[in-house]
C-alpha cells in the first residue's frame, strides 16, 4: 500500500525547482523523496487548492507566490488528489486506484476496516472492497463479481501502518524542504500540508 498524489503538468512553473513527471501519473509520497520531488509534491498540492477563496479570507496577494499559495493558506477545507493505492507486485494488479471516492483526505477510511467495524469500499468500475476476516484484509478487485474477481490478503500490520509512516515522513521532508525554499512561509506551507493529508492534530 502506497499513499500517491496526483500529479498534473508543471511546465510552466518557476516559483521552486519541481521534478519531471508524467502529466496525471502518480507521485508516491514517503520519506525518500528527493527535494525536487518534494518541491513536485507541494506544488501539486498547492494547486490543488488554487481557487478563489471567500471574501472573508482577504484579498489576493498580487505578488505571484503569495497569489499562488493563497488558496492552500485560506481555503477551509484543503485537499490533495491522489490515495492509497494497492497493487499486487505478482501480478500487477491495482486493488485500489485513487479516484472520485478515494481521495487522499479519505486515507482514514482504512481504519474503519482495520478496527473490524466494517467494509469499506473505493472506487468505481471497478468497485473495489476491503474487509477485515481475523487477522488479515482481503481486498476484492470487483465487489460485484465475488466469484471471479482476483484477490488479495495482507496481514491487519502490512495494511495500513507502513502508508500511514510514509505520510509522517514525507510531511517531516516538506517541513524541512519549506524551510529551505520557503522560509517565510515555512511554518504556514507545513501545516497546509498537514491538513491536506489529514495529519494536522486534533484541535
Amino acid at each position: 500500500m502506497q499513499p500517491v498524489l496526483e500529479i498534473s503538468a508543471a511546465d510552466d512553473f518557476a516559483l521552486w525547482p519541481v521534478s519531471e513527471h508524467e502529466s496525471y501519473g502518480y507521485l508516491v509520497v514517503n520519506g525518500e523523496l528527493t527535494p525536487a520531488e518534494v518541491g513536485t509534491a507541494v506544488m501539486q498540492i498547492a494547486a490543488c487548492n488554487d481557487l478563489e477563496p471567500e471574501e472573508e479570507h482577504g484579498s489576493c496577494p498580487n505578488d505571484p507566490l503569495g497569489t499562488f499559495l493563497h488558496g492552500l493558506f485560506t481555503m477551509p477545507d484543503v485537499f490533495a488528489a491522489g490515495g492509497f493505492r494497492v497493487t499486487d507486485n505478482a501480478t500487477d494488479t491495482v486493488f485500489v486506484e485513487p479516484g472520485c471516492c478515494n481521495g487522499m483526505e479519505t486515507w482514514r477510511d482504512w481504519l474503519k476496516v482495520l478496527n473490524g467495524s466494517g467494509c469499506s469500499y473505493f472506487g468505481h468500475d471497478p468497485s473495489s472492497m476491503a474487509e477485515r476476516l481475523g487477522d488479515i484484509v482481503r481486498l476484492t478487485l470487483d465487489a460485484h463479481e465475488t466469484d471471479s474477481s482476483p484477490v488479495i490478503e495482507l496481514s491487519v500490520d502490512q495494511l495500513v501502518t507502513g502508508a500511514q509512516q510514509d505520510l509522517q515522513d514525507f510531511l517531516s521532508l516538506a517541513e524541512t524542504w519549506a524551510e529551505q525554499h520557503l522560509p517565510t512561509h515555512a511554518a504556514a506551507v507545513t501545516a497546509a500540508v498537514a491538513r491536506a493529508l489529514d495529519l494536522a492534530p486534533a484541535p
